[in-house]
């Protein structure tokens, strides 16, 4: 497994997310109760830019249709989104944001 460093923990603020790139795919970070996750960043319906969304809680809402997943678990809580996304780990480093694949 490789780590990649994706930012600061610092430039991402409670409640925000922010795209970052995983070996060419698009991924989504997001604090949240001072915990940053990590997840895929395209919706599972019709790929929207999760990223864009909004965040509730630990509830993503796909701008383009609605769609919503568990940012912690990746699991689609309210159709049209069907597919859990691929969630990933994150390691903290001082504020540097690792993201293990």
């Amino acid at each position: 497994m490789a780590e990649i460093k994706v930012g600061k923990a610092s430039e991402i603020n409670e409640g925000e997310m922010k795209l970052v790139s995983l070996q060419g795919n698009n991924a989504l970070l997001a604090k949240i109760n001072g915990k940053i996750y990590c997840m895929e960043g395209d919706c599972s319906h019709a790929g929207g830019p999760l990223w864009e969304g909004e965040l509730e809680g630990n509830t993503v809402t796909c701008p383009w249709h609605g769609g919503q997943f568990d940012i912690t678990t990746g699991k689609a809580v309210r159709a049209p989104a069907f597919l859990t996304k691929k969630t990933y780990n994150v390691k903290i480093a001082g504020d540097d944001v690792f993201v293990v694949v």
